[in-house]
């Protein structure tokens, strides 16, 4: 049973509401996530826990469980209705979803657009501020609603994506806009072809912009992502490094990450660049390794029949795709390279080490080895 507020009782409410959500999920499990297109997906049964041991003894079991649904209160800021009320996701997935469908979303840059790349880069740079020797940045928080992160050059064009989601937020205010982010790529993920990408609820959001990541390195003015170019392919490529392993990656993780480039495009609204990266940009796939092997690439010098003038970057000759310095980079490194070039045979072998390094990037800043958050 749930457990029950008494009306004069010394115990504090958080104690209450933990009881009470613990409860549930010894009751309820886990509940299983619904692919769009009928992904079978088995559902764990909750641990039990020992006759007569109480409710403390079955929270503990709870929090061991590989099958438990994590929850985070904090005290004094969470009424008792609101931590009573208890977060479907599948319905969350639905308005997810709705929004991924909506036949109105346009892009500039490519035709049969969804904001399902978005959602993907809103997450990914939300996560992507990482640092694992501090243990700061990461998924938790959702900062990017604050100044000076949102300003990034490497955040321009993702307040639009935090505004898509509001009406979700505004539906279940129980969800963190933190979670909300990571959960809208997932599901995107999946809508858009990819594997299924593990997701865990508990972020809890941060209050201001005073809790945004700090970065004092060499690309301190683009916050504590990776940029575009370097200068050479030698600078770019230890960039990447510098950046990417500050987050815990190593190679062959860069390369699978990298693969996000084979969805969206670049607008010069935003980055300063033009294009999509393939012709298949809202399906996850090999598609983008293939290209930076199979197609032509040569420095851009025309848009439309004008002079470019945008930054550097890379198009192939039909003038429709594009690729910027750090892609190029990838086939340009011999360590790089190699992965590109397993990735581009195999795409089964792409999807598998994708979800699952997306999978880790997402959990950045939870510290799930510690327990949650």
């Amino acid at each position: 049973q749930v457990a029950q507020v008494p009306s004069a009782s010394p115990r504090p409410l958080l104690e209450y509401c933990t009881d009470a959500m613990f409860a549930r999920a010894l009751r309820r499990g886990v509940a299983p996530s619904a692919a769009r297109f009928s992904r079978a997906a088995s559902q764990l049964a909750p641990t039990q826990a020992a006759a007569g041991a109480g409710r403390h003894a079955a929270a503990a079991a709870l929090a061991t469980s590989a099958t438990a649904a994590a929850y985070f209160v904090t005290r004094g800021s969470t009424p008792a209705s609101q931590c009573e009320a208890a977060v479907n996701w599948d319905a969350v997935r639905a308005e997810v979803v709705k929004i991924l469908e909506d036949d109105s979303y346009a892009d500039s840059s490519y035709a049969g657009a969804n904001p399902g790349p978005l959602f993907l880069r809103l997450a990914w740079h939300s996560a992507g501020t990482f640092c694992k020797s501090t243990n700061t940045g990461g998924s938790n928080g959702a900062t990017m609603r604050f100044e000076p992160e949102i300003s990034w050059g490497a955040n321009a064009g993702l307040k639009l994506a935090q505004d898509m989601l509001e009406p979700v937020k505004k539906k279940f205010p129980q969800v963190s806009y933190a979670d909300l982010w990571i959960f809208a790529a997932c599901v995107s993920i999946e809508e858009m072809g990819g594997q299924k990408v593990p997701f865990t609820p508990g972020r809890v959001d941060k209050a201001s912009g005073k809790e945004c990541p700090l970065w004092d390195g060499a690309t301190c003015k683009d916050g504590r992502l990776p940029s575009a170019d370097m200068g050479s392919p030698d600078k770019t490529a230890a960039h990447l490094r510098y950046i990417f392993n500050r987050m815990g990656f190593d190679d062959k993780e860069i390369v699978a990450l990298s693969g996000a480039h084979g969805l969206g495009a670049c607008h010069t609204d935003r980055s300063g660049f033009w294009g999509p990266w393939t012709r298949a940009p809202t399906t996850i796939s090999n598609e983008y390794y293939r290209e930076l092997l199979e197609n032509t690439w040569t420095i851009k010098t025309t848009h439309k029949g004008q002079p470019w003038k945008g930054p550097m970057q890379f198009e192939d000759p039909t003038g429709d795709l594009m690729m910027l310095p750090s892609d190029m980079v990838l086939i340009q490194d011999k360590a790089f390279r190699k992965y590109v070039e397993q990735y581009a045979k195999d795409d089964a072998l792409f999807q598998k080490d994708f979800a699952a390094v997306v999978g880790k990037l997402f959990a950045a800043g939870t510290n799930k080895k510690k327990g949650w958050f």
